[in-house]
């Protein structure tokens, strides 16, 4: 015979969050879909700091100071922590209205704007809100079924609302928002300072060969541990990728340091929220470059409210081929006899002596009122079969 059997199947919130985003670690690292420019991010930092490790930093350490490859190991190690912190973190999605909620939304739009006439554009679906003394607007989000809090945004490229939102970067693989925007920013200043770091010491490794065996020798020696690598193609790869890194990277990083101080995003830079024709002045500004610096910098940081890792649990219903012995020594269920001499089973057992499934036990007829007060059942609330719910009164 086959027996019904209820088996729990454990989820992850993450498994059924909407966006375009991937989860890694069961949900413990949240990236971007896009991570091709991700992956060439680390290979130009790995593959320039493991050239420099590898020849001019065991000269330099010789000729100059041993403090030379210490100092280069902490900037690495720092930008590839706050590179890392900055790719798997949540930048601050906010999450999408339930069904429930987006109607009850939806309802209160109709109640406040009134029936359209049909052919009329509908009015724009927008909340004043006040901050010091300054009124901000809340915009509706079609897609999350949501009024935006200030200073958030929908990221098109991964489909969500992140709070405060500065900017997609496709070089991190992720969206920089008010929860990783700190590690963004320590990331391009600690990228600045390694490229000028390891841009000025090869000239230097250059220079002090040079000084010794000839330019033109320095750039035809070639490594004992590497007979098919020159140094030329070796200092001139280096030399490259820290040139044009220090025109980005640099530049990126004086642009970010001026909006730090002024308490602003990239965001609203582009759009000129606070710059435009109106002059409006920035709300979220306190006037000091300190205090901004302190807010955006050393402010508490936020927990995410998605709960990437929180469980849902479902229930999914099995068959089992159970198979019975019937022998003298075979317990045979409890029968009741009927008006036609008949053997009816009990209904609140079966015939392997199990309990039945929750749902196969009859709900308690009598009302709230009928039932004893620990018995009573709020609002909402399912009753709980007790341990004497699967013996039949007879």
């Amino acid at each position: 015979m086959s027996v019904m059997v209820a088996r729990k199947k454990v989820v992850r919130k993450w498994e059924k969050l909407p966006g375009r985003n991937t989860f890694c670690c069961d949900g413990r690292i949240m990236m971007a879909r896009q991570k091709g420019i991700f992956y060439l991010t680390l290979f130009l930092i790995l593959g320039t700091c493991a050239l420099f490790f590898a020849f001019e930093c065991r000269y330099l350490a010789v000729q100059l100071s041993p403090a030379i490859p210490v100092f280069a190991a902490v900037l690495f190690l720092f930008a590839m922590a706050t590179l890392l912190r900055t790719s798997f973190s949540d930048p601050g999605v906010i999450p999408r209205a339930l069904p429930d909620e987006a109607a009850f939304i939806e309802m209160e739009i109709e109640a406040t704007n009134g029936t359209v006439p049909q052919g009329q554009r509908p009015p724009p679906r927008i909340k004043n809100f006040q901050i010091n003394n300054q009124i901000v607007k809340l915009k509706y989000c079609y897609t999350c079924k949501i009024f935006r809090p200030p200073r958030a945004s929908h990221c098109s490229i991964c489909d969500n609302c992140v709070e405060r939102f500065d900017h997609h970067c496709p070089w991190v693989g992720n969206c920089v928002g008010k929860r990783n925007y700190r590690y963004f920013y320590l990331f391009i200043l600690s990228l600045s300072l390694l490229t000028i770091y390891i841009f000025t010491f090869n000239i230097v490794y250059v220079a002090l060969k040079s000084l010794k065996i000839g330019f033109l020798n320095t750039l035809k020696e070639t490594p004992g541990t590497y007979p098919f690598t020159s140094l030329t193609v070796l200092t001139v790869l280096e030399v490259l990728i820290c040139f044009f890194t220090l025109w980005s990277v640099v530049g990126l990083t004086g642009f970010h340091t001026f909006l730090v101080a002024l308490n602003q995003t990239t965001n609203e830079d582009i759009k000129g929220s606070w710059t435009g024709k109106n002059r409006v002045q920035n709300p979220y500004s306190h006037g000091n470059i300190v205090k901004n610096c302190c807010e955006v910098l050393c402010g508490p940081l936020p927990p995410s409210v998605l709960d990437r890792r929180g469980i849902l649990q479902q229930e999914e219903s099995t068959a089992q081929e159970e198979s019975c012995p019937r022998g003298p020594s075979a317990q045979e269920p409890t029968a009741a006899q009927g008006p036609d001499g008949q053997a009816e089973e009990s209904s609140a057992q079966q015939k392997d002596g199990s309990l039945p499934h929750l749902s196969a036990v009859p709900a308690p007829s009598l009302s709230n009122a009928e039932m004893p007060e620990e018995k009573q059942l709020t609002s909402g609330e399912l009753p709980v079969p007790s341990q004497d719910a699967g013996q039949a009164e007879h």
